[in-house]
């Protein structure tokens, strides 16, 4: 698989996941980050989108335009970000091609801790958070979505079940 997507919830892992694999296999995988698409306030999302789940189906097709071209290149890429499945598996098929979608979680109480003391964020280690957390988690579950659970694996196991997975 030459394109894995990681998806999730603030707090489970993604970021960190995505950044280790940036620096520890440059020369190999190429690493995007969904924001850095630019991500408006919700009311521009609202005004330009109908919504923020507007936006973000949007920027997910836009995403995907952009991997395509890049995947010519015979390149390993990881895509990081919060995009719900049914988004990508749409965009995907709009720009024929194929990718490994993954889901990274972690368990309630990790990702309280993880916003609220480790990054310093506790707003939103909310209720709002962790619905959306278990909304992704039943998304993954119907479509039949690979979960990696990162609320006991350490920084390095999580990494090498990711880039396990691009390289066979």
């Amino acid at each position: 698989m030459s394109l894995i997507i990681l998806t999730g919830a603030s707090g489970s892992g993604k970021t960190a996941i995505a950044k280790a694999i940036a620096t520890r296999f440059a020369g190999e995988i190429d690493v995007y980050y969904f924001d850095d698409i630019g991500v408006p306030s919700l009311g521009q999302m609202t005004a330009d989108y109908g919504s923020p789940a507007g936006w973000q189906r949007a920027m997910t097709f836009k995403w995907l335009e952009l991997l395509a071209e890049a995947q010519r290149s015979g390149r390993n890429q990881l895509l990081e970000g919060q995009m719900r499945l049914a988004f990508l598996e749409e965009a995907a098929t709009v720009a024929g091609m194929a990718y490994l979608p993954l889901l990274v979680d972690c368990d309630d109480e990790t990702r309280r801790h993880r916003l609220a003391v480790e990054r310093r964020q506790p707003e939103l280690a909310d209720a709002e958070m962790m619905a959306w957390a278990a909304f992704l988690r039943r998304e993954a579950a119907a479509k039949g979505c690979e979960i990696l659970d990162t609320s006991r694996l350490s920084l390095d196991e999580s990494v090498q079940a990711v880039v396990g997975r691009l390289q066979g």
